[in-house]
């Protein structure tokens, strides 16, 4: 079947209005292009019989839209080299079958993240530093046509009644996006990218993220089942260093994990991936991480893995991790170790309130071991700047005693944070249960210096 729609209907369609083509076009050479290509994009919309394009084999299609382009070019009378044909067949390609002027940046592996604030004006981050592209929507309509491209791709909607989303693109990127009424200058998107190749562990030791004597500790940690807490703020890398601490636990144990947006990538055969799902168009339906962790429990895990815990599922976690699924692991957001800990005190309030003060961090201490925060530092860096250990309690108190840190010392004349990695030179309580486990760890381990450029 062809792509492309029968005379007769292509023929009982009103013709653009002179807007959109001819002669009539005026202003700068970038807003002929634009009138150009919207002038295009819109007949060549008219002229394709979608149900077709849907299920058709992309290389035909691709060659049936380049006649088509050439055709509309000469009705446009569009005197075009051959060079621009080319770029204006691959971003038409792009509206077409991608998400239009996002596909180049999505190509593009120095970028991680894409930031559109409204139609206008998109940015992205390269080497940890925001940039403003050339890149841009025709209005507000072809920028909402995009986001429902990603967010129905994934089961999901946004309309005037839920005019906020979380979804993922096929590689696993994390995509956010919110709409009139709450937006209020147009639609925004934001678009968190994860490279094609994972960051193995080998890999942060490499960009300076922590140290070797770090990584073998925390590596040590997560194989002899300890509980641990990834903290840090936004885009400081908390789902990188989770995908890497995951990959320590074994093969042959069950692993659960439970995510508002799917976006880990456990290498492990024997994962149940579990994703909340949000309400219906009647504000029914939704599941909710608290749902799905308590289900998770009667999957038979022997570790779960929660992509973020943010709500009243935290006593549930805590509980799960009291009694038999030692060695899960869970991020949140906090500035450091101790506000991670608050934070995780103030999500078990939301759920249980009739819950003591004291009781919540009994439930914290006894549950939690290890808490690692993950740092983005000004210079768009990410290092793990401490890894503690919850010890017990003193009183009323949570008590913890770092291990490592990150300490910065300055800052070069280009912006780059000059630090060191530092070990305090306090061997941890950890070491016991480590050495019960068949893991002895080296005394010099705890000690030295390690300089960051």
């Amino acid at each position: 079947m062809s792509i492309l729609e029968s005379p007769s209907l292509t023929s009982s369609r009103p013709p653009l209005g002179p807007a959109y083509g001819g002669p009539s076009r005026g202003g700068s050479p970038r807003a002929q292009y634009v009138e150009l290509k919207a002038s295009v994009h819109r007949k060549l919309l008219n002229r394709l019989n979608l149900e077709a394009l849907a299920s058709a084999d992309r290389a035909r299609a691709e060659s049936e839209i380049r006649t088509l382009l050439g055709e509309l070019l000469v009705e446009e009378n569009a005197p075009l080299s051959l060079s621009e044909r080319e770029v204006l067949f691959g971003e038409l390609v792009d509206e077409v079958f991608g998400l239009g002027p996002l596909e180049p940046l999505l190509r593009d592996p120095t970028i991680s993240d894409i930031i559109v604030n409204t139609y206008k004006n998109v940015y992205v981050e390269r080497n940890g530093q925001l940039e403003k592209v050339s890149a841009s929507f025709q209005d507000d309509r072809h920028l909402l046509r995009v986001i429902d491209r990603i967010v129905s791709g994934v089961g999901r909607r946004i309309d005037d009644s839920s005019p906020m989303v979380d979804a993922r693109l096929p590689d696993g990127s994390r995509v956010n996006a919110i709409i009139a009424p709450l937006a209020v200058d147009g639609p925004l998107l934001s678009i968190r990218r994860f490279p094609a190749e994972r960051l193995k562990a080998t890999d942060l030791v490499t960009l300076r993220a922590l140290t070797q004597p770090m990584l073998d500790f925390l590596a040590h940690c997560v194989r002899a089942k300890l509980n641990g807490l990834i903290s840090g703020g936004t885009g400081a890398g908390k789902t990188t260093l989770l995908n890497v601490l995951s990959s320590f636990i074994g093969e042959r144990e069950r692993i659960v994990t439970i995510e508002d947006a799917a976006e880990l990538q456990l290498h492990q055969e024997h994962v149940a991936r579990l994703e909340t799902r949000p309400p219906n168009v009647e504000g029914k339906g939704a599941v909710r991480q608290r749902q799905l962790l308590i289900n998770a429990l009667r999957m038979r895990p022997d570790r779960i893995v929660i992509g973020e815990v943010r709500g009243e599922e935290a006593l549930d976690m805590l509980q799960a991790m009291n009694t038999g699924h030692d060695g899960s692991l869970t991020t949140v957001h906090a500035n450091t170790p101790r506000d991670a800990l608050s934070r995780i005190e103030t999500m078990i309030a939301m759920g249980a309130t009739n819950l003591p003060e004291r009781a919540m961090r009994q439930q914290v201490a006894s549950a939690i071991q290890l808490v690692v925060q993950q740092t983005r530092l000004s210079d768009g860096s990410r290092k793990v700047t401490s890894i503690s250990e919850i010890t017990g309690m003193e009183g009323d108190i949570i008590t913890m005693q770092e291990i490592f840190l990150f300490e910065k010392v300055g800052i070069t004349q280009d912006g780059k944070v000059i630090g060191r990695f530092r070990a305090t030179g306090v061997r941890p309580k950890l070491c016991e249960r480590l050495r019960a486990s068949g893991i002895h760890l080296p005394a010099d381990m705890f000690e030295g210096v390690t300089e960051v450029r």
